[in-house]
């Protein structure tokens, strides 16, 4: 074993995994990379084909983005942002607000998406509170959904393999029954859908609306539930639901925002904005922990009075507007608009979609892939016709994600659901190399 792996597992507890299969399958050291490619301590290639945990949007080592975060350490590299400011957050607002959702006009600054999802639940708590609504005290959230891994950020998620050890410890949320787009429980298909499940939100809004402050939301894709996919329509009549009721909207645009849903934000494709936003993840293409919770002219307005009334937002963190994530972003941004990156991604995500189409929609195991902008998501079953699952305990996407691993192809998985979450500026040939070493592993794995 290498010397650096044995000290990484002497002193590193990594995030998300169960140390013990390290016995088996040891952490990859990785020494460069550069675009779609990671390259290991022994010369060893993968294509990053899951973007970092979804956060690497314009490739590693992108010299625009090298070259902006050089600039800025030479001049200024952190600064308190109570009462201070500075340029580079100021550009970057001015930047974002021609692109987000209209009618989002403030900007409060985290370090990373569960902080931006907290901050989110905070200000909607305090906003009724400050505006005689007190009674508004409990969160509505999406059965399947997740929001991050702080206290606040798991009550409003649903998924239990993160969220059920500490259930005495979480907020007593409301859960509403989410799309399942491709198990419908009313028979229904991606085609002829005309969201009958919505029934579960008015049900739900109808019991609880009088008491709830705000429900929170992956708009359009359920990312952590295995990049489940439901139709814009659900989004837009849940817009005009809170609407009626009084409910704010939170979307949590931290996975699919700056394009990851072929659309600036998921939210563009309901042409819906909602009442917060949390934004993180390809905000600094990768690069530093950076997040923002996005708000309206309203809710701020709120807050805003003499400082003995105790208005005040008191939420802060240390790295709020750090100065080198916000340089970061501003060149994400650059690139975006001048590039024209999202026009050319709309492109490479119909190629994608069409070569995995042509390569597994007839694999026994293939019980779908579907699709939003250049996600694409590989549902394996055990029965294609029932749709039955895996039996969990074989552990079918793990085994495929080692021996992809051994191709030089990056998946991790969720549970059985392969999937594909490049760099917006991926090549196409890359892509092809990803998908026949997907393929192979996965022929290796269900034969």
């Amino acid at each position: 074993m290498n010397k650096l792996v044995e000290e990484d597992l002497k002193y590193i507890w990594h995030p998300c995994s169960q140390m013990k299969d390290y016995e088996t399958l040891p952490p990859i050291v990785i020494d460069h990379a550069k675009g779609s490619y990671l390259y290991d301590i022994d010369g060893n290639e993968y294509i990053d084909i899951i973007s970092s945990w979804w956060c690497n949007l314009l490739g590693h080592c992108n010299p625009v983005i090298n070259a902006a975060i050089k600039k800025q350490l030479d001049t200024l590299e952190h600064v308190i942002f109570a009462n201070l400011s500075h340029k580079p957050a100021i550009e970057l607002c001015q930047q974002l607000i021609k692109v987000i959702p209209k009618g989002l006009v403030k900007f409060n600054f985290a370090d990373n998406g569960s902080s931006a999802v907290e901050c989110a639940l905070k200000m909607a708590f305090q906003y009724h509170s400050q505006t005689g609504n007190t009674e508004r005290t409990r969160f509505m959230c999406l059965s399947e959904g997740y929001h991050g891994e702080t206290i606040g950020a798991l009550s409003v998620g649903s998924m239990d393999l993160y969220a059920k050890i500490y259930k005495p410890m979480l907020m007593d949320t409301i859960h509403i029954q989410a799309p399942d787009c491709y198990r419908c429980p009313y028979g229904c298909t991606r085609d002829n859908c005309k969201c009958e499940c919505f029934e579960n939100a008015e049900k739900d809004f109808a019991r609880y609306g009088e008491k709830t402050a705000a429900i929170i939301i992956e708009p359009l894709l359920q990312g952590s539930a295995g990049m489940r996919i439901y139709p814009a329509l659900y989004l837009k009549k849940l817009r005009e639901l809170c609407n009626k009721t009084g409910v704010l909207l939170i979307a949590d645009e931290i996975a699919t925002g700056f394009g990851r849903t072929g659309k600036m934000f998921a939210c563009d494709h309901a042409k819906i904005s909602p009442d917060i936003m949390c934004i993180s993840k390809g905000l600094t293409g990768g690069y530093m922990p950076m997040s923002m919770t996005l708000t309206t002219q309203k809710i701020y307005d709120a807050f805003y009075a003499d400082y003995n009334e105790g208005r005040a937002f008191m939420h802060s963190h240390t790295y709020s507007g750090n100065p080198l994530g916000c340089s970061a972003a501003l060149a994400v941004q650059k690139i975006l608009q001048e590039d024209k990156v999202l026009e050319r991604a709309q492109g490479t995500a119909k190629y994608l979609n069409t070569k995995l189409c042509e390569k597994l929609n007839e694999h026994k195991n293939v019980g779908e892939i579907r699709h939003i902008g250049l996600i694409n998501a590989i549902e394996l079953v055990k029965n294609k016709d029932s749709k039955e699952a895996f039996d969990p305990k074989l552990r079918i996407g793990y085994e495929i994600y080692k021996r992809a691993l051994k191709k030089g192809l990056l998946l991790r998985p969720l549970g059985d659901v392969l999937y594909f979450n490049p760099a917006l500026n991926i090549k196409e040939s890359t892509l092809d190399t990803a998908i026949d070493r997907c393929l192979a592993s996965m022929d290796e794995i269900l034969k």
